[in-house]
Formats: structure tokens, sequence, C-alpha cells
């Protein structure tokens, strides 16, 4: 499975940049994200926006 993952600005929680890996990859990306206290958004990628 793939996931989109969008890195959000830490002022008004937009999304800065966007990308896709693999299922493997979500949990480094979430890891190295909690050591900055960076924010993201992680779905299914394909899923429409809300």
């Amino acid at each position: 499975m793939r996931f989109e993952v969008m890195r959000l600005d830490d002022v008004d929680g937009t999304p800065v940049d966007t990308t896709v890996v693999d299922a493997a990859s979500v949990n480094r990306i979430v890891q190295q994200a909690a050591a900055i206290g960076q924010r993201l958004w992680i779905r299914p990628a394909g899923t429409p926006a809300l």
C-alpha cells in the first residue's frame, strides 16, 4: 500500500510539500518528524481531500 505524506506548515497547517511512499517508509518518516516536532498529514495515496 502507498501513502501520501504531507508536511504541514508550523504556523497555519497548510501543506508545504507532499510525497508518496510505501508503507515501509511511513514509520521512518514519522519518527524523523517526531524528533524535530514536525507536523504531518498521512493518508492512503489516491484518496480525495476532505
